[in-house]
């Protein structure tokens, strides 16, 4: 097995030490009788199930460290349901404070979604709370913690709802593979930390020699008015994720990359591979170098068949793929972090004896003006898919606006006379056939938008990027998804229009570490009204220079793609830095719902509650 020469050899020696103290069976336990030992991932089936949430002692680096996990297992049990049935779920907590399991993209009735202080109060500790409903769908989910930052130490697993009908696609064996980050430190001490200095585990910051490189690549002028702009908003072109392989090891199925986890097939097998990305903050971009993955479903949800060399997953997103491995080859599952700090890794391999060559990380992202919502005079929008790290020089640095201005209510404006002011109106003409020429204008309602301490950023020109593949993608030589490739298997032709509109703005001061949607955290915001019954159209522009994967609780949203006819379904929307992205919701759900960032380092203020009423 090789290694890769940019994986740290901290990272790789501590995958080996695991290894050799699971092996001995000498690890040490400092820790009281009430914990457990890690137990191996296992499937459980059927239509009762017994959770228990518990500490748990684990060693993923080479030091014995306290885990939260599922029945002691990390990842927790892989819960098989089908699809009609009525499922009755105990889960006992045995922590020291309170918890809870919410059921990632489950269409459920509201006090059964497990959110504390908005479907339920949450688990006590050393109480038992029964989760039961019936199962109306099928596909790949998940379940975690929305308690504290339980999900970043361990509470999460996977979900596969087998279908009343089968799927319409064929396969011999099929897999579930977690993709998560862990870190020895407590999320308490990393959050910390991350307020005292956003940027505290960001190790590739820009250094002389990079300064002198691009002089050379593009001349003085133009290198020293790129930094004097990134300078003066006081950002950084290479701020991908907040935490980073400096403190993260990443998992597949709990497993470290020294451990390789294996999936087996035989000769002429097509396998089913159920990627989901439980991480608490971590994007992973996933391939099989020699393997052509066809995408069957996305986020639990069939689509049309697209054939790909590689996928960006968001934290939450789960994408179905199958492949078609050749006899006597070991095929890497090959999962790098957006910011190219680390990866998890896996083999897919036709003996148990064998594993994968580790291919070599892609060079670390770039963001680019277009990232940052920019205003790119005299190029065309309309090629999402462009090198948009070439010629940065001859962009327009003054279309970046940094405010300070004092909090003011927007509450009362009519947005509707605003010229693309950024806040509450946008032309929506860019989305091509999204709108036909008999539909009419979709009224938008305005919401309360503050601008001050929560919003140093904003992106002045942000634009639909559904083909764009995002930073660390873009023409590197393979066919990698996009949002543009997801088609419904289902005609969505005669489905609703909108009956209105809102705008979230996903803003944030990320010198200070703060998170809010217009302008607002959680705790100063009121809750977003649905109408029982409409039909919602949500659009988000992200004012941010990071990735933020949007998920609202109890309803689905139809990603709008520029074809009406074949709308996909999901649960959690990527909205990338400095763009917009637009999705339908069929408001068919009454209570209270929790809509939010699924960073968990972001959630406390990107976050809002929705009552249905």
């Amino acid at each position: 097995m090789k290694t890769d020469s940019k994986l740290s050899r901290r990272q790789f020696v501590k995958g080996v030490a695991i290894s050799t103290l699971l092996a001995s069976g000498t690890i040490p336990l400092n820790a009281d009788s009430s914990m457990t030992l890690r137990q191996d991932t296992i499937e459980l089936s059927g239509t009762e199930f017994h959770l228990s949430i518990d500490e748990t002692v684990v060693n993923i680096t080479g030091e014995p460290a306290i885990a939260t996990t599922v029945n002691g297992m990390l990842s927790g049990p892989v819960l098989r349901w089908r699809e009609g049935d009525e499922i009755t779920i105990h889960v006992t907590n045995n922590l020291k404070t309170s918890s809870s399991i919410h059921w990632h993209g489950i269409i459920l009735p509201p006090q059964m979604d497990g959110v504390p202080g908005i479907s339920f109060a949450g688990i006590a500790p050393g109480e038992t709370f029964i989760y039961q409903f019936k199962v109306s769908q099928s596909g790949t989910y998940w379940y975690h913690s929305h308690s504290d930052f339980q999900e970043q130490t361990g509470v999460y697993g996977a979900i596969v709802i087998d279908p009343i009908e089968a799927d319409p696609y064929v396969y011999d064996r099929d897999y579930v593979i977690t993709l998560s980050d862990w870190s020895d430190e407590k999320p308490e001490r990393i959050y910390r930390k991350l307020k005292l200095s956003s940027d505290y585990y960001n190790f590739q910051q820009r250094t002389v020699g990079d300064f002198f490189s691009e002089v050379a690549e593009k001349g003085f002028f133009n290198a020293w008015s790129d930094r004097s702009m990134w300078n003066g908003m006081r950002m950084s072109d290479r701020d991908i994720s907040d935490v980073s392989g400096y403190t993260y090891t990443f998992l597949m199925n709990g497993q470290n990359p020294a451990s390789q986890w294996k999936a087996l097939f035989s000769a002429g097998e097509k396998i089913r591979l159920r990627f989901i990305n439980s991480a608490a903050m971590t994007f992973f971009d996933v391939r099989i170098p020699g393997l052509k993955m066809t995408v069957v479903a996305a986020d639990g949800n069939n689509v049309q068949p697209v054939s790909v060399d590689e996928f960006r997953i968001g934290v939450a997103e789960t994408y179905d793929v199958i492949v078609e491995p050749k006899a006597d080859t070991a095929y890497a599952l090959f999962a790098q972090a957006i910011d190219r700090s680390g990866y998890a890794v896996g083999s897919l391999t036709d003996d148990a004896a064998v594993s994968a060559d580790i291919p070599k990380m892609d060079p670390m992202p770039i963001l680019s003006h277009n990232d940052m919502g920019m205003n790119m005079k005299g190029m065309d929008h309309s090629d999402n898919s462009m090198d948009m790290n070439e010629d940065k020089g001859k962009e327009d640095h003054s279309a970046m606006q940094m405010d300070d201005t004092p909090i003011t209510d927007h509450s009362t404006m009519d947005h509707s006379k605003m010229k693309m002011d950024n806040m509450n109106s946008m032309d929506h003409s860019a989305m091509g056939s999204m709108q036909n020429e008999e539909t009419k204008p979709i009224p938008i309602t305005p919401l309360p938008f503050a601008e001050g301490v929560q919003t140093t950023m904003k992106a002045m020109d942000p634009q639909y990027r559904l083909s764009d593949p995002g930073v660390g993608l873009r023409n590197n030589g393979r066919r990698v998804l996009t949002y543009a490739d997801l088609k419904n298997i289902h005609s969505t032709m005669h489905a609703a229009e909108p009956d209105r509109e809102i705008i979230l703005h996903l803003t944030g001061n990320m010198e200070r570490y703060m998170w809010s949607i217009n302008g607002i955290k959680y705790a100063d915001a009121a809750p977003l009204e649905f109408q029982y019954g409409e039909r919602l159209r949500v659009t988000f522009i992200n004012d941010t220079m990071m990735n933020h994967p949007m998920h609202l609780h109890g309803m689905w949203s139809d990603l709008e793609t520029g074809d009406n006819h074949h709308l996909p379904r999901k649960h959690t929307i990527i909205v990338q830095p400095g763009s917009k992205i637009s999705y339908r919701v069929t408001v068919d759900a009454e209570g209270a719902w929790a809509f939010h960032c699924h960073l968990i380092y972001h959630m406390a203020g990107m976050f809002r509650k929705v009552i249905v009423v």
